[in-house]
């Protein structure tokens, strides 16, 4: 049996015609010879198919085992994709700020951890007064490398 390493969740995004990219004024011409090889516009593709936006990791909590899944997918796009590089991000519901910032800071391959209610884990560390604790939370989000979900479809729109 194989185990796949898969994204839960991935956004695509359909290629424009050149009317849409004209929309507010004329950019392409379809006589000129530029932006011929774009997968963005229609127009250069025989069947034009979604274009990879993002892939997200969703995982509850992360045992090292999630939290590895996490990073191999992220590497397995980097490594067989073409053009450029998608979002790739993780979500979690992790309640321990050293586990997440294992993934957060971790070698890169993930743009961002956002948490589903970062927030109240905010307020629940500062509560329970552990120094350790509050510093391994601060860390990845003075480091933009930890957010909040709800900035998630605003970051994606970029």
């Amino acid at each position: 049996m194989d185990y796949n390493i898969m994204p839960d969740i991935v956004s695509g995004r359909w290629p424009v015609s050149d009317e849409e990219v004209n929309r507010d004024r004329i950019l392409l011409v379809a006589e000129d010879p530029f932006a011929q090889f774009t997968p963005l516009r229609k127009e250069n593709l025989k069947r034009p198919r979604p274009i990879l936006h993002a892939s997200i990791s969703c995982k509850w909590t992360l045992r090292s085992d999630r939290g590895q899944n996490a990073r191999t997918e992220a590497l397995n796009l980097i490594r067989n994709r073409k053009g450029r590089l998608p979002h790739v991000v993780a979500v979690t519901a992790e309640p321990l700020p050293t586990r997440i910032s294992s993934l957060a800071l971790g070698t890169g391959d993930l743009d961002c951890v956002y948490h589903f209610a970062l927030p109240e884990l905010q307020e629940a560390i500062t509560e329970t007064e552990n120094e350790d604790q509050m510093d391994m939370l601060k860390m990845p989000i003075e480091g933009q490398r930890l957010r909040d979900i709800s900035d998630l479809p605003f970051d994606l729109a970029i």
